[in-house]
């Protein structure tokens, strides 16, 4: 560190972001989670800021000049080459510098700021029938300026090109803090510029002095990939400067651009940049999924498909396939696979008109029959498509649920051949492959001649170690043979960069020194990378070496916390805003930090327990970085890796609390249900204290609750009290239905006894009888709290209660879905081993009232006219446990049940009250800016008369205390819309 803490006040003064330069919580904390990225590689930097505008990024890089230290640009690469991993400050450039600056609808392009995500740049420009054509895997929180530099690429870019054919102009930070604007230059302003007295009119002179000279011309062509390799991103792009104006008399002009684009941050910082856009793509589509006995054929097939110019043609292996099978987010996408193929190849293809689409598809059918190389050609089309490319674009995550030491890492993924040499190519890695007896995943982009190859090898071990370099040493020697490039779309970074001289030759790769010397005279940009790379196989995050403690849940394959966290592969898909959509992860969207995504969290769980063993668990850095952890449940699916948060938070507040005690208002709250029967005892009291202004803010102070909140009222009547008396006034056994169990969890017990009355009575209406088994508690409370041991002790209780009730024939229902579904979620990986297989059993019969009405509606026990014919319309707002867990379909089918009954399912992730989180006056701003996102906009415009559809009592009580409006559970209305009710309330 080159820098006292005077000159951190001096630069305090007019930087406007953030920086984290102490030795703070707040920024060891910080340094800690942009150690890594979504290599294998791990380095602590010095510092972190956070600029707010282009002021800011130019200010740090003349501090780092100053104080001869380095600028890592985070959001100048994909970070799969360990890209944005490094000593020096690491510049985010993320959510702060996101804004559209300028659109040209005319001119088709739009000036941006480079940490706008690519999807929710294209979808602000939907409304002009226009769109940034690159489409990574990763677009729904892929940064502009990271997609610049590493010239990414994506799913479509054999029609739609990579990012620099579409990167017109930048406007950037040199490494002494001078601006440069990149753009196309007449000849007349070519030569203006190497006039000038500047950094910048150095680097043209001495480009023009280096590129003029016919002999470097014919080492660069000779030297550099294929001409048809679309995906040529090793090194410096050289090859696309020689071919404009002054080095080509009949080339485009000269744009300074070109080079910046996969340039991974080491030339320049890029604050702005001019994109060109494309027309809206052909309304007609068609994805074609040819499924093969063999990749080898698979690959065959891909050339021939290419013959019949689709828009995209990607292959995903029988291994990415094996876990989509019982995967939560996947396993309904699998409709379209038929039979256990090796390998299926999704080519896609567009047209203006149905015919003309149908005619494509069915030429690229032929010449495949023809060559026998697939056994199956479904064709998806309309909202069936995303089953396909869901499944394409997780693999990087689905392929880190392989279980063991050995894991899927990246190394050769990003080298990229002419597609016509793809199969022989293969082939040769395979033969490597085999020879070391290393297995390997096969996906990605079979049309441009790039498949993400990887390995499987456990590189903390000595063996994988050799293996790790050795594997790309040869695979480099396989490349030369193709004439093909180390780097497709993801870059050199610090993992090939050291491999350069042996692809390109010594010559080409000095060079490639030369130019980042021009540049960077003093190595302060993004240093280590692409040029001067240490060991590939060094700084490699820690591995733990600590005996293995006691935990409360099982752990399955993972073995441990640690093991769940490590699933995470940074692939940043909890990185999505709420223009994206979805529930994970809430306090990202809202916050848009990193500490705040479950990347972040899971990064520094990993890191600490690495470090410190079990006394992690009392580090306060790990219990800043899980308290905005809402534990909604959205990454154990959203996450392709399955990185179950809420079960860490959970296990790490337990293991806290084992050595620090549990706080009184944790108690509190966690005791809630016991809490609850006491107040029903006295509840006219109860309430009336609750309601009252001064006593309530007494009681919500005392309770570190928000004075903006309402406490659920109780009843003195329970659930299942009336239930007693309504089983006496009516015989059960008569029921032509037969009966089933309700749960009277602890919510509706006592505070929701009306909705619990409807149910039971809706279920008795449609010819059902109803018990209702004693004083079952899920023990929810417990577990968001992470008061495990006794959630544990209930679990086993629980289980041992129900064992021999529940069954298929009489199933336990559940009304809020938070209670229930533990059944299904926690209460297995609680109980002891003893009742595992007993738990398993139960959590298959274990139903939301809306799974078992649609159940019984398929089966045509229940039937429409039992419904009123009145029309309604409904919007639904989902649970996020039952979104996670159960998913929302079964609701959206049961409302949309009786005639004229319309639902509309509304895009909200979380409703930001997760149960007692959205009640703690800390977290209240948080609840209610998650509320904001999408769920309180879209209910503020929905009409008055429309039913506001919600099955958790969490998100009725944010919308009732957020915004004056009610909801009602998806009993409340189907038992509102009987068309006969006999029995009263």
């Amino acid at each position: 560190m080159h820098w006292s803490k005077r000159d951190i006040e001096q630069l305090k003064i007019h930087f406007e972001g953030e920086l984290f330069f102490n030795d703070s919580q707040t920024s060891r904390l910080t340094k800690k989670l942009y150690a890594t990225d979504a290599s294998v590689y791990e380095v602590e930097p010095t510092a972190v800021a956070i600029p707010m505008h282009a002021k800011d990024m130019k200010r740090l890089i003349q501090f780092a000049a100053t104080h001869k230290t380095n600028i890592i640009p985070r959001g100048a690469g994909t970070s799969l080459a360990g890209q944005v991993v490094g000593d020096g400050i690491v510049l985010e450039i993320s959510a702060q510098m996101a804004k559209i600056i300028q659109l040209n609808k005319k001119e088709q392009s739009v000036w941006v700021e480079p940490g706008i995500i690519r999807d929710d740049l294209n979808k602000h420009l939907a409304a002009a029938d226009l769109f940034f054509g690159p489409e990574t895997s990763t677009a729904n929180r892929a940064l502009i300026g990271g997609m610049i530099g590493n010239n990414s690429c994506g799913l479509h870019s054999i029609v739609w090109g990579t990012t620099r054919d579409h990167l017109m102009e930048t406007r950037a930070w040199l490494s002494d803090g001078t601006e440069i604007h990149t753009e196309p230059l007449s000849l007349d302003a070519f030569y203006k510029k190497t006039a000038l007295n500047n950094l910048e009119g150095k680097i043209y002179r001495e480009l023009h002095r280096i590129l003029n000279n016919p002999e470097i011309q014919l080492l660069i062509k000779n030297a550099f990939p294929k001409a048809e390799i679309k995906r040529r991103n090793t090194g410096y792009a050289l090859d696309a400067l020689i071919e404009m104006q002054p080095f080509n008399p009949n080339g485009k002009p000269f744009n300074l651009s070109a080079l910046f684009a996969g340039s991974e941050g080491t030339l320049a910082v890029v604050h702005a940049a001019k994109l060109n856009l494309l027309n809206k793509p052909e309304p007609f589509v068609g994805l074609l999924c040819l499924h093969c006995t063999s990749l080898q054929d698979s690959l065959k097939a891909n050339i021939l498909a290419l013959d019949s110019h689709p828009t995209a043609s990607e292959l995903v292996d029988d291994f990415i396939l094996s876990f989509t099978e019982n995967h939560p987010n996947f396993k309904d996408d699998r409709s379209f696979i038929e039979g256990k193929p090796a390998a299926i190849l999704m080519v896609e293809f567009r047209s203006d008109s149905q015919a003309t689409l149908d005619g494509k598809i069915n030429q690229c059918i032929a010449s495949i029959q023809e060559a026998n190389l697939a056994y199956a050609f479904p064709v998806l089309y309309g909202d069936e498509i995303s089953k396909g490319w869901d499944i394409r674009k997780a693999g990087l995550g689905l392929i880190r649920n392989q279980t063991g030491l050995k894991q899927p890492v990246n190394l050769i993924e990003d080298c990229a051949v002419a597609p016509i040499d793809l199969p022989a190519y293969v082939a040769d890695i395979q033969a490597l492959l085999a020879k070391n007896n290393v297995q390997a995943a096969y996906y990605a982009h079979a049309g441009a001649g790039e498949l993400h190859i990887e390995p499987f090898l456990d590189i903390h071990s000595t063996e994988g170690k050799t293996l790790f370099r050795s594997l790309l040493t040869e695979t480099v020697e396989i490349l030369k043979k193709y004439k093909g490039s180390l780097s497709g779309e993801h870059g050199d970074g610090r993992l090939r960069g050291e491999f350069i001289p042996q692809i390109m030759g010594d010559a080409i790769y000095q060079l490639f020194v030369e130019i980042k010397q021009l540049f960077d005279p003093n190595n302060i940009l993004n240093p280590g990378k692409i040029v001067h790379s240490p060991p590939m196989d060094e700084a490699f995050r820690k591995k733990e070496t600590k005996i293995p403690q006691a935990y409360y849940f099982h752990y399955l394959e993972t073995g441990s916390p640690l093991g769940l966290a490590e699933k995470c592969s940074g692939s940043g898909d909890c990185k999505k805003t709420a223009l994206t959509g979805g529930t994970m992860c809430p306090s990202f969207m809202a916050s848009q930090k990193e500490k705040d995504s479950t990347r972040g969290r899971a990064n520094i769980l990993r890191q600490l327990i690495t470090e410190s063993g079990s006394e992690a668990y009392s580090n306060p850095e790990l219990l800043e970085v899980l308290d905005l952890c809402l534990s909604c449940k959205g990454c154990q699916t959203e996450c392709p890796s399955g990185v179950d948060m809420a079960k860490l938070k959970a296990e790490t507040l337990q293991q806290h609390y084992d050595k620090q005690g549990t706080p009184w208002r944790t108690q509190m709250v966690g005791h809630f249900p016991s809490l609850q029967k006491l107040a029903s005892y006295v509840a006219p009291l109860y309430n009336l204290l609750i309601n009252f202004p001064g006593s309530s803010i007494l009681l919500k102070s005392a309770m570190g609750f928000s004075w903006n909140r309402s406490i659920p009222e109780v009843h003195f009547t329970s659930l299942e009290s009336w239930h007693k008396a309504h089983s006496k006034r009516i015989n059960q056994e008569t029921f032509p239905k037969g009966f089933v169990y309700v749960f009277a969890d602890e919510f509706t017990n006592y505070n929701e006894v009306a909705l619990g009355k409807k149910t039971i009575l809706l279920l008795n209406e449609l010819g059902y009888g109803v018990k209702i088994p004693n004083q079952i508690i899920s023990g929810r409370t417990y577990i968001s709290k992470g008061m495990l041991a006794f959630a544990k002790k209930l679990a086993n209780t629980n289980v041992e209660i129900l064992k021999g009730l529940i069954s298929k024939e009489h199933p336990f229902i559940g009304i809020e879905p938070s209670a229930i579904l533990s059944f299904r979620d926690e209460i297995p990986h609680l109980v002891e081993e003893s009742l595992r297989q007993d738990a398993m059993q139960l959590k298959e019969n274990c139903l939301l009232i809306d799974e078992f009405l649609l159940q019984e509606i398929k089966a045509k026990h229940i039937t429409a006219d039992q419904f009123t014919d009145k029309p309604e319309k409904i919007v639904l707002h989902g649970h996020c446990h039952q979104k996670s867990i159960a998913g929302i379909s079964s609701t959206r089918q049961v409302l949309n049940f009786p005639t004229n009954y319309e639902v509309e399912l509304l895009p909200t992730g979380c409703c930001g009250m997760a149960g007692s989180f959205g009640y703690d006056k800390k977290h209240y701003n948080l609840s209610q800016q998650i509320a904001k996102l999408v769920l309180y906009p879209r209910l503020l415009a929905t009409k008055s008369k429309t039913i506001i559809a919600m099955n958790g009592t969490s998100c009725r009580h944010q919308i009732k205390d957020g915004i004056d409006k009610e909801g009602f559970h998806t009993a409340e209305i189907m038992y509102k819309a009987l068309a006969q009710k006999q029995f009263k309330l």
